[in-house]
């Protein structure tokens, strides 16, 4: 055990430091306690529980929100955890929190997990100053983050490959350009859409417009809409998430430009709600239960199995949800001249016809 040797003791005398025992002197206690620190090690339960083995529980790290995606998520990990026979344990970060993640595997690891499980979507800023040191089998869904850890498994990585397969949908159909509706920032989700949408404009050799940014709301949505309507040369939107794709579609209708005759709008996600707005929205739908399984079933593997090798990783599919929301450009229109009528695509639904029950197919 490195804390022993560092303090240059046994191994059984940081166990009673860590417990709590009597008759250790002062100057061990403060030898082994400012050993862990150094290694980043702290007490907890796992520490009292030393001789008993495993707790049997697996933490998980997430962010407290509604939002559909990491709520998703949290779910199909709920759900998975419950089937290994693992308790779960959970602990919310909270937005804008630099210190939020540190913070909560802490007190997961003061718990006494065998894992943990951190499926955190965001990038605060100062958050990465002191990599956290962590002494069991730890899982990140999607995000990178600054760990020291015997074992770091990665997993639900490829949002990048779901949004070059929107933007190639959208110029497979002809469309010259594609414009992208961004998320924040500060979230990897959002930035890996954003880095498949350049991507895929680039290996097509298409211009690249300029990228504006939302919150995930549907109103901020609606406020790229009202801009995004104002230039006659936007044909295909992509949006980086559904809510965000249902309010750019109310202000591009309120503008005057039709979707999909003028602009084809795309989200991401596929919400229960996106198959039947008018017209039925095309998204990406996230495997967020394929994912957990995934992952869990390779962490448990870690936790049970720690001097084997990993179990391997597979990407998730890529489903994209083609529905009413886009067709081809419209045919330009030579200068100095009106368009008179609008041509629509064979089979295409129109605006105001509701969709069928089972109204989307798979690409």
């Amino acid at each position: 055990m490195d804390v022993a040797r560092v303090a240059g003791v046994s191994q059984k005398t940081v166990s009673r430091v860590f417990n709590d025992e009597p008759y250790v002197s002062a100057d061990v206690r403060r030898r082994v306690l400012d050993a862990a620190e150094q290694l980043g090690y702290r007490r907890n339960n796992a520490a009292r529980a030393l001789a008993s083995g495993r707790t049997r529980s697996i933490g998980v790290v997430t962010l407290g929100t509604a939002l559909y995606g990491p709520a998703s998520l949290l779910m199909g990990v709920e759900r998975v955890v419950r089937d290994t026979g693992y308790a779960l344990r959970v602990v919310n970060t909270m937005e804008g929190d630099p210190a939020g993640l540190a913070g909560a595997v802490g007190s997961l690891l003061d718990q006494g997990v065998d894992g943990i499980v951190i499926s955190e979507p965001i990038d605060e800023p100062g958050g990465e100053a002191e990599p956290l040191r962590v002494d069991v089998p730890v899982l990140v869904l999607g995000a990178p983050q600054p760990f020291a850890a015997s074992t770091v498994l990665f997993g639900g990585r490829g949002a990048d490959r779901m949004a070059r397969a929107v933007v190639e949908h959208l110029l497979d159909l002809g469309h010259a350009t594609v414009h992208h509706l961004a998320g924040p920032q500060r979230w990897y989700a959002a930035k890996d859409r954003l880095e498949g949408w350049r991507s895929a404009l680039a290996a097509h050799g298409r211009d690249e417009p300029p990228v504006i940014e939302g919150d995930w709301s549907a109103a901020s949505g609606y406020a790229a809409g009202r801009e995004l309507a104002a230039d006659p040369e936007v044909t295909a939107v992509f949006a980086a998430n559904d809510d965000m794709a249902i309010g750019l579609i109310r202000a591009l209708a309120e503008a005057g430009r039709r979707v999909p005759q003028d602009v084809s709008v795309v989200g991401f996600d596929d919400i229960p709600v996106a198959a039947y707005v008018t017209p039925p929205l095309t998204t990406v739908r996230q495997p967020f239960d394929t994912v957990a399984q995934e992952g869990l079933k390779r962490l448990v593997h870690a936790i049970d199995n720690p001097q084997a090798q990993a179990l391997p990783a597979s990407d998730p599919p890529v489903d994209l949800i083609v529905r009413a929301s886009t067709q081809p450009p419209p045919p330009r229109t030579p200068p100095g001249r009106r368009r008179h009528s609008v041509s629509r695509s064979p089979g295409e639904v129109p605006p105001h016809r509701l969709p069928e029950k089972d109204p989307s197919t798979r690409r």
